[in-house]
């Protein structure tokens, strides 16, 4: 992308109530743009976030026979009625259209994905039993996607909003020790995607809340700006939540010596649903005993946008953004500073800045590939402003040509991470 073609632009005016660090920084280097409270638009940079997190996770959850499905967001209000969670869950926006009729704006998917599933499962050949030995995969189904809460209060930025993106995958199985093998597998492939996208996350058993009245596992990230609070050993692994620590320790041979205590923030979770929701909607299968069976469940949610939100508050400086390599809108900062006084100069550092954009020069060792390249090309901008901006926006690398750099046939490489600095000499 080169910013002189682009609609947004970084900002130093931030909406008067917002005091979450996470939206203030995405706003200010032009990624989201605030809609009301805890409603956020993705402009093209923090799109590219958006899409790199999700991706992430579709391609993890693939690896694991998960299929995806994009249901709807629009609800009647039987479904929620046959679980008894109209009335229940306060956090559901209910809506009445000009028909009288009652729906309600999805805030999870397991009323939808229910009745869909009881028209599919009907046999017990439906329900393959998961072997992780074998490669075969039980059923199991995920989807991206917008969802809605209403809040009573929203001042989180992207880690806490009425509107956000989240992913929701359902599995249906015949044993509890197929649904148990799955639980660990998906356990297993969370930590993955959460260390891709650069966030050291822990698995923390707690109760199941609204979904289920068995536990849950949650995966939590230290985060100042988190809501929750966990006891941790970095050397092991381990965590817990605060509430339930002396139960969690119960169980280990050895408490770790380096447990630690901090505020952290809920990325995703796990839970065992058992048959709550094959029940409520008659799902059941002949089994091999020629006798009808409910399935039992699982729900496994990861917040996307909320991802993008803690990696905001995780990586940043006095100066902007810093995003990790694997999740950053672009994973090079191409700048240029050229003088209308010398033309011929220009045209050099343009020409050689093009072909750098292009994908056409190697660089240290790197071949910078197309399309991961944001080129500051715009023109009556200072090269102090320039420079500003690409630390708030906060690409892994900045490249910086310059009329000094171009005098020794270098250029300048900085990673944005660590502040370190060196010349890289330029093809000729």
């Amino acid at each position: 992308m080169r910013l002189s073609k682009s609609f947004f632009k970084t900002t130093k005016t931030l909406p008067a109530e917002e005091t979450s660090l996470n939206a203030q920084l995405l706003i200010k280097a032009g990624f989201v743009h605030k809609t009301m409270a805890g409603v956020y638009a993705y402009l093209p940079l923090g799109l590219r976030v958006l899409e790199k997190i999700e991706t992430t996770v579709r391609t993890r959850l693939n690896r694991i026979g998960a299929q995806e499905v994009l249901l709807n967001s629009l609800h009647p209000k039987q479904w929620w009625a046959q679980t008894g969670r109209w009335d229940e869950v306060d956090v559901l926006f209910k809506l009445k259209s000009q028909t009288e009729q009652e729906y309600g704006l999805a805030p999870t998917h397991e009323e939808q994905i229910s009745p869909l599933m009881s028209q599919f499962i009907t046999s017990y050949k439906d329900l393959p039993e998961y072997n992780p030995d074998t490669g075969q995969f039980p059923l199991a189904v995920y989807q991206i996607q917008t969802k809605f809460r209403d809040e009573l209060r929203s001042k989180a930025g992207l880690m806490r909003g009425r509107e956000f993106r989240m992913k929701d995958l359902y599995d249906f199985h015949r044993t509890k020790e197929s649904q148990a093998a799955y639980f660990e597998t998906m356990t297993k492939t969370y930590l993955q995607i959460f260390e891709e996208m650069g966030l050291e996350a822990y698995a923390v058993d707690a109760s199941g809340g609204d979904f289920s009245d068995k536990f849950s596992r949650e995966f939590q990230v230290v985060c100042a700006a988190g809501e929750d609070a966990i006891k941790f050993s970095p050397t092991t692994g381990f965590a817990s939540n605060e509430e339930v620590y002396a139960e969690a320790v119960a169980k280990l041979e050895t408490v770790p010596a380096d447990i630690q205590t901090a505020k952290s923030a809920e990325v995703g979770n796990i839970f065992d649903l058992g048959d709550k929701w094959t029940k409520a909607f008659g799902i059941t299968y002949q089994g091999e005993d020629n006798q009808p069976h409910h399935p039992t469940m699982g729900c496994h949610g990861i917040g996307t946008s909320r991802c993008l939100g803690v990696i905001a508050e995780n990586y940043n400086d006095e100066a902007g953004l810093k995003w990790p390599v694997n999740v950053a809108p672009y994973r090079y900062h191409l700048v240029t500073h050229t003088s209308s006084k010398n033309q011929a100069e220009a045209a050099q550092i343009l020409e050689l800045a093009a072909r750098i954009y292009a994908g056409e020069v190697s660089l240290n060792g790197h071949d910078l590939p197309t399309g991961e390249i944001l080129w500051d090309d715009r023109e009556g901008v200072g090269m102090g402003q320039k420079l500003k901006d690409a630390d708030l926006i906060g690409c892994p690398y900045q490249l910086i040509l310059s009329p000094r750099t171009l005098a020794d046939a270098q250029l300048e490489w900085k990673v944005r991470g660590t502040g370190e600095t060196f010349r890289v000499g330029l093809p000729r």
